[in-house]
């Protein structure tokens, strides 16, 4: 599925931009629906994954760090008594598995705690089989199962959508473009699986002139967009700057001899470090990595900083001064240090200086609920005539801003664009 790097298609039937969770079960649940068109995903990231996604390496076969989240929830009970419906062949498949780790929580006096109501940890709770961006390996792997070309386009960013009316003003699909301005392809229909395109931060953050989503919804003259594309642009988020670290076997063992793989800060320590979350990720040869999550705070403050590794930095010229990253990141680190003062040795919590460190930015890591009804309407997700549909987790319904509201957006967008793709 996966094509190199600038090699498309010159026309596909489908474009999806976005490889994360939704985009990929969109492709999965179209093609269990039994639709065979042609398919594109467009990922800006090195792979599938989004905030699902786990940081390999070329270099070192070992590592594998679940840097945007360690775990994923699923609830059902009221309205909602059954789980979404790809949740059962990726387990049986083997991408995924049940979380099997402790969870406890620390408060602002440094004491450890039973696990709080975080949102995040509640319900049935499941992880990636070797990495969480399994999940969406998995998700195409069920796409590929079934009759039907579908490629996955990774290091691909898409920063114009031009809709391509005919000589009649009827729409006839949508033409993608990259940052230069230069065509990276045609498609009769489009799917946005993530807000980038279609929020006022990319103006802020990286300086576009104009948000695309908006800018193709002015020229198209379709109602439905129009609202869509305003609903969307309304949705806050709470960023997080995430501190990546792998600690050598050598000064790994207090670490992993703790009784919790996943930490969880109240608000009041959240207040207090700066921190929101912690999660300890064990290594196959003996090393162990931390990924220490912002709270909202943290990353407000710093919101124009994103590691120089990052997809942002490479492909959107966001990328940091070197002494602001670092500054970020001594920051980072210390308040870890000083929250599990209580928790560790000072030799253990010195060992942080000999870990192999980056930061990750996610610059909307988690959709905010605000209104009596948060999120993009099911009304909405799809415009028939602008031939445009909408998924992922700021879609309203349940699992909002989590992985199971991704699963479920396009699980229910599959239904509404099988009948007119």
């Amino acid at each position: 599925m996966n094509s190199p790097a600038g090699t498309f298609a010159p026309s596909v039937d489908l474009a999806v931009i976005g490889a994360g969770v939704s985009g990929c079960a969109l492709a999965a649940a179209l093609r269990r629906g039994g639709w065979g068109g042609t398919i594109a995903l467009l990922e800006i990231g090195r792979g599938p994954g989004g905030r699902a996604a786990t940081r390999l390496s070329r270099r070192d076969a070992a590592l594998r760090l679940n840097h945007g989240a360690p775990l994923f929830n699923i609830r059902t009970g009221g309205s909602t008594t059954t789980p979404p419906s790809l949740l059962e062949p990726l387990h049986s498949g083997g991408w995924i598995h049940p979380w099997q780790g402790a969870i406890r929580s620390l408060h602002g006096d440094g004491q450890l705690a039973d696990p709080i109501a975080d949102g995040f940890s509640d319900g049935d709770l499941w992880q990636g089989n070797g990495g969480m961006e399994q999940i969406c390996r998995g998700l195409l792997t069920l796409a590929e199962a079934q009759p039907g070309t579908s490629e996955l386009h990774s290091s691909t960013l898409v920063r114009h959508l031009d809709p391509q009316p005919s000589a009649g003003g009827e729409l006839t699909g949508w033409r993608l473009r990259d940052g230069a301005g230069e065509p990276v392809l045609h498609s009769r229909w489009l799917v946005l699986s993530g807000t980038l395109l279609a929020h006022p931060r990319c103006r802020t953050v990286f300086g576009w002139p104009e948000v695309p989503l908006q800018a193709a919804a002015e020229r198209g003259g379709d109602p439905a967009l129009e609202q869509a594309a305003a609903h969307l642009a309304a949705i806050d988020s709470a960023a997080s700057s995430n501190l990546l670290l792998v600690l050598p076997a050598a000064v790994a063992g207090p670490w992993l001899a703790l009784p919790w793989r996943l930490l969880q800060f109240s608000p009041a320590a959240q207040e207090r470090w700066g921190l929101r979350r912690l999660s300890l990720q064990p290594l196959a040869d003996g090393r162990c990595g931390l990924v220490a999550e912002s709270s909202p705070g943290f990353a407000a403050e710093h919101r124009k900083v994103y590691g120089s590794r990052s997809s942002a930095a490479q492909l959107l010229g966001a990328a940091p001064d070197p002494s602001d990253e670092a500054a970020v990141l001594d920051a980072l680190q210390a308040a870890l240090a000083a929250a599990l003062s209580g928790l560790l040795e000072s030799s253990a919590r010195e060992g942080l200086a000999a870990a192999d460190r980056q930061l990750m930015r996610w610059g909307a890591a988690f959709p905010i609920a605000s209104g009596p009804q948060p999120g993009l309407p099911a009304s909405l997700s799809l415009c028939p005539a602008s031939r445009i549909g909408f998924c992922g987790d700021a879609a309203a319904g349940p699992g909002f801003g989590r992985v199971e509201g991704a699963l479920r957006s396009a699980e229910a967008l599959a239904q509404r664009l099988l009948p007119v793709l």
